[in-house]
């Protein structure tokens, strides 16, 4: 089957065993609170680790260096913060360990293999200096 429906499919039904067990044991009323405040807590952590990659980024780019990881962690935090958004203690839980700093960096090294990305750069260009050798008084008609 195709991967895409499996989650389509799957993600729902986690959800909902999670929502009837969970709801079980501390009620309806606080689940629902639950799943609210992990969506408001989330978000605003998910926008807090957004600010810091972005400056985390620009420190690479005053460096003169790529900023690779930090637009693949920031790209890692929007989807974050999408699962996040989304009710369920499943996604809640994805989206918590992708925002936490230290849990990312183990995912994203896991799917992501480390280049020296500087070296291929200057590999393509050279650096020179030049010098206008034409006179002004050639110029003229």
């Amino acid at each position: 089957m195709n991967t895409v429906l499996i989650l389509i499919i799957g993600v729902p039904l986690i959800e909902i065993y999670l929502f009837i067990k969970i709801g079980s044991q501390i009620g309806a009323f606080n689940t629902v609170l639950l799943i609210l405040l992990t969506a408001v807590v989330g978000v605003a952590y998910a926008r807090y680790e957004g600010f810091n990659t972005l400056k985390a980024g620009m420190r690479q780019l005053i460096k003169n260096e790529l900023p690779i990881y930090e637009l693949i962690s920031g790209a890692t935090l929007a989807f974050a913060a999408l699962l996040l958004i989304f009710p369920g203690f499943a996604t809640d839980f994805i989206g918590v360990l992708l925002v936490v700093p230290f849990s990312r960096k183990i995912i994203l090294n896991r799917f992501v293999k480390k280049t020296n990305y500087k070296k291929k750069i200057d590999e393509n260009y050279i650096d020179g200096d030049y010098e206008d050798l034409s006179d002004d008084n050639d110029k003229k008609i």
